[in-house]
């Protein structure tokens, strides 16, 4: 079989999904969520019929695999505002705007909420997966700010991978995930499948981005979380997430010992505090919040994961073959990728809605 840095694989017809058990340590919905109980086939790309061509390195982009849906935002005046959102739409949004190939699998209705975000996607250079528009409606979620632009949400959500979508083709970089779509089944463990199905070729990147409203208690998320943080190769994190999932801990001790499981390099974000990396190698890297007036805080962390996962690929450390450079990252080249970070998501949080920097706004690397 070719090596994956010199080889790729095309595919001939959509990925159809086999029959399987369920993999264990996946979340159902909560009782009063809205998360559909249809039964989903494992999805594995690698069982895609295919035929072998020379690799074009440039083509080889991101696949970003998770929820897109519209956010319905409730300001404090009362007025309301819709924009098209989902954490991992943002971060492909995101990565799109800063000049990356990227592509989304996603779960979209063909109703009206659907065709906005699509069009807000794929305007702004986002490839939506062919396969994403199957799902019976769009997802929402409202978002309720308070008088500081800080958003509360309320989500009326279900996520699933589509029984057949059709894989990039060529095998992807990098593939991201996190928030409802990594947790919440029936897709959840579709999710799963994919990120080992890449790991041979991509590195593989995650946020969890907790929802309580559509998780079961922490005690039960918890252990999902982390069967996915030991199985990646970065995990951003914010620090509320932290609280969340084990209240009372110290965020920057989980991050040492989520860092030792697995991922070359684990971040924490701590809003308008800044931000700290943690490495397997045991650097730890610390940077200041951009200052900012906040219009709201729709997407920041978002923004930053995407300007994480640019970051990284700017300074080669993208893709399996470069796992091992990863895991020595040296803690300057680190520091400078997280201050590109919290400049895009300074940017991000001065403007309404799930909002990301191009390349062209933030100026020169």
């Amino acid at each position: 079989m070719a090596r994956p840095e010199d080889r790729t694989t095309e595919p001939e017809e959509p990925f159809e999904a086999p029959d399987g058990p369920p993999t264990p340590g996946h979340l159902d919905p909560p009782s009063g969520t809205t998360g559909t109980a249809v039964a989903e086939g494992h999805l594995d790309p690698a069982t895609e019929p295919r035929t072998e061509a020379v690799i074009d390195q440039s083509e080889r982009g991101a696949l970003v695999v998770g929820e897109a849906l519209v956010d319905v935002v409730r300001a404090p005046d009362g007025t309301v505002a819709e924009h098209p959102g989902g954490s991992p739409a943002n971060v492909a949004l995101g990565l799109a705007r800063l000049g990356r190939r990227v592509a989304l699998l996603t779960w979209l209705g063909r109703d009206e909420h659907g065709t906005r975000v699509t069009a807000h996607l794929t305007g702004n250079g986002v490839d939506v997966v062919r396969g994403s528009e199957s799902a019976p409606r769009t997802s929402t979620a409202t978002a309720t700010l308070d008088d500081a632009g800080i958003a509360r949400y309320e989500f009326d959500v279900t996520w699933e991978v589509a029984e057949r979508w059709a894989s990039p083709a060529a095998p992807p970089l990098v593939v991201h995930t996190g928030s409802i779509a990594a947790v919440l089944e029936p897709g959840g463990r579709d999710v799963a499948h994919i990120l080992a199905a890449h790991r041979e070729s991509a590195t593989l990147t995650y946020d969890p981005n907790l929802r309580p409203s559509l998780m079961p208690e922490a005690e039960v998320t918890r252990p999902v979380v982390e069967e996915l943080v030991g199985a990646v190769d970065v995990v951003k994190v914010s620090d509320e997430d932290l609280a969340w999932l084990q209240p009372g801990a110290d965020p920057l001790e989980i991050a040492r010992r989520w860092a030792a499981s697995g991922p070359a390099v684990v971040i924490v974000t701590r809003g308008g505090e800044g931000a700290t990396a943690v490495t397997s190698a045991g650097h730890v890297v610390d940077v200041a919040a951009e200052p900012v007036e906040i219009a709201d805080t729709v997407g920041a962390g978002d923004s930053f994961m995407s300007g994480l996962v640019d970051g990284l690929w700017s300074a080669g450390l993208l893709g399996a073959a470069q796992r091992t450079a990863l895991h020595a990252v040296d803690a300057e080249v680190l520091r400078g990728v997280l201050r590109r970070c919290a400049e895009i998501a300074a940017v991000t949080v001065s403007r309404p809605g799930a909002n990301p920097p191009t390349r062209d706004e933030l100026g020169t690397d």
